[in-house]
């Protein structure tokens, strides 16, 4: 019986080893028998390489078993490394210029027909592939991402360790919060009616890490939340995490940009300029409509309110009238689109509750065209001209409404508009900062003010004297760390005193016996000497697809969830049985069926 202990991978063999007998294990890609000989591709994590079963070289069991051999059937082999004929390269295979000829070979395990072909070059329903995940993950392109995956979370400890941090596990079944998604609840059985809640993030015991006097720590967290379907997002996922006391904002910067440095270095071979560039909140909204602006491209926001605020055009002066504002972006050079692709925008836009998209259009030949013309006026067009820096042969769109309408907007339409015509330069990794967000945001459907970020954010003290008068206007010291129009990472200077932190509970509606039952460890906490601190967390699954040129988180997770947050391998979530439910004191009642 022949050992199936490899000495060698398939896809490290090259021409250096031509005359060397190796021993070789893995799963069949495909074959091909041309009677005297056998080619088959034998694949394993690091690639893919040709065997060779000659009847004049093998053993008859041993060519016999090559013919026999099926795809995804498990084999392993001995045999000699020989160059190829120059004429049979195979210029698309790493190990193309050498095969190996069999001497030797044992079939260990069948496979029946595989319901997803094992290769990238299949286009396979992602049902389907989520549903047999363990055969999905055979696929050369599964396995580099997890790898690469693996070498960034590896970067990322070596390099907070080389910076003095310590890293800690906080709890998993924790304590429910009454801000932020929804939790996930798990039932106690010794405690009947009493439930614990997996984390949304370790931020509490991180905060309680700091006065516990670990001044640097770091966990590679798992953390769950129990959102509505959306395609970019995982109930449960993984981010790295980190806190520091006696600190400021710059300090926080200063380590992150040097771990994420050393991810750029290492992983992808990019070297980013240091310190990374910095953006208030107000001038990326101003500028972009958005709070994680792609900057790799223009099309500028525009505020045009005091301009065209008394133009006679019923859209622009009814908004003003109401308290809004006049906002648009030039298309430059894109005046050619066609009727069909400026209604789809319009369409577009109103998935962001803006009521419709005006546009102005500067033709080749001098003249304009609108969407308005009936209103258009020579000071108007020269005002829009003038403003917009518009040329023959751009066009003009305008958003006309509630500022938060105005800006998301034409902040997503300004993204759409380059997708669609292929503006952004894929080779670019714009890292920047965004900070100084709003410490409250107003929620309509709760009546009150809220938390931007969450209720354990600082402000700055200059802002006080808008506290009880304008809280719109209180900047809170968080920070985020975008990329590309993504948000990579997410954090802020914490709340350190109890007075403070009793205080932000008042404000945002959380009357002092609610806050004390929620956070009564925090606040006694703070009663014993807490440091000034702060932190952030990022996404480990995201900026893994990032750097993999990924369309999904799905792609750079093992086992992810489907869209609906179910697993189609596992078939989860499922029911229990009846004694388990008994044992933990809970009844279960569906909604009746109409």
């Amino acid at each position: 019986m022949l050992s199936y202990k490899r000495d060698h991978y398939c896809g490290l063999l090259n021409e250096s080893m031509a005359g060397q007998t190796v021993h070789l294990s893995g799963w069949v890609q495909r074959t091909r028998d041309l009677g005297g000989l056998v080619f088959v591709w034998l694949r394993d994590r690091e690639g893919l390489v040709q065997l060779v079963f000659d009847s004049a070289v093998c053993a008859p069991e041993t060519f016999e078993l090559g013919r026999s051999l099926r795809a995804e059937y498990v084999v392993t082999v001995v045999g000699e490394v020989r160059l190829r004929d120059a004429s049979a390269v195979n210029r698309d295979l790493a190990t193309g210029a050498i095969e190996v000829f069999v001497q030797q070979a044992e079939l260990l395990n069948k496979s029946e027909t595989p319901p997803i072909y094992i290769d990238d070059k299949a286009d396979e329903s992602e049902l389907v592939r989520l549903k047999y995940r363990y055969l999905d993950l055979r696929r050369p392109s599964m396995q580099q991402k997890l790898r690469l995956r693996a070498k960034l979370v590896t970067c990322i400890r070596t390099e907070l360790e080389a910076e003095g941090f310590t890293e800690v596990e906080t709890p998993i079944l924790s304590k429910s919060t009454p801000e932020g998604a929804r939790d996930f609840l798990v039932p106690s059985r010794l405690h009947p009616g009493a439930f614990y809640a997996l984390p949304q993030s370790p931020q509490i015991y991180k905060q309680l890490l700091m006065l516990a006097g670990f001044d640097r720590y770091y966990q590679i967290a798992r953390c769950f939340r129990d959102e509505d379907n959306r395609a970019d997002r995982q109930p449960e996922f993984t981010q790295c995490d980190i806190e520091m006391s006696f600190i400021d904002e710059e300090d926080v910067y200063a380590v992150v940009e040097r771990v994420f440095a050393r991810i750029f270095r290492e992983v992808k071979g990019v070297e980013l300029a240091l310190p990374l560039p910095r953006m208030t909140w107000i001038d990326a909204m101003e500028n972009y409509g958005s709070d994680k602006p792609d900057t790799r491209f223009g099309m500028k926001l525009v505020n045009l309110t005091e301009r065209l605020g008394k133009t006679g055009f019923p859209v622009f002066d009814s908004a003003v009238e109401a308290g809004g504002r006049v906002e648009a972006i030039n298309a430059k050079g894109l005046a050619s689109m066609t009727r069909k692709e400026i209604d789809s925008l319009g369409e577009f836009v109103k998935t962001y509750r803006a009521k419709g998209l005006p546009y102005m259009t500067f033709t080749a030949d001098g003249g304009v065209k609108s969407s308005f013309n009936k209103f258009l006026t020579p000071e108007l067009i020269e005002t829009v001209r003038a403003a917009m820096a518009a040329e023959p042969g751009d066009i003009v769109f305008f958003a006309a409404d509630r500022r938060s309408v105005a800006w998301q907007a034409l902040g997503a339409l300004r993204c759409e508009i380059a997708r669609r015509k292929g503006l952004i330069d894929h080779s670019l990794y714009n890292l920047f900062w965004v900070t100084e967000f709003p410490l409250f945001e107003y929620s309509e459907e709760e009546g009150r003010y809220v938390a931007a970020h969450h209720p354990f954010t600082n402000w700055y003290a200059e802002d006080n004297c808008y506290l009880d008068t304008d809280k719109e206007k209180v900047r809170s010291r968080a920070y985020d760390l975008v990329m590309n129009g993504i948000e990579l990472a997410s954090g802020s200077i914490r709340i350190h005193r109890a007075d403070m932190q009793a205080q932000m509970f008042e404000m945002i509606g959380l009357d002092p016996e609610e806050a004390q039952h929620r956070f009564g460890f925090l606040l006694d906490a703070f009663r014993f000497g807490a440091p000034p601190h702060g932190g952030l967390a990022f996404g480990i699954d995201r900026l893994a697809m990032l750097l993999t040129d990924s369309d999904s988180l799905r792609d750079v997770i093992a086992f992810p969830k489907a869209t609906s947050a179910n697993c189609l391998m596992m078939e989860t979530p499922a029911d229990v049985r009846p004694d388990q439910l008994e044992t933990l004191k809970i009844r279960v009642e569906l909604p009746q069926e109409n």
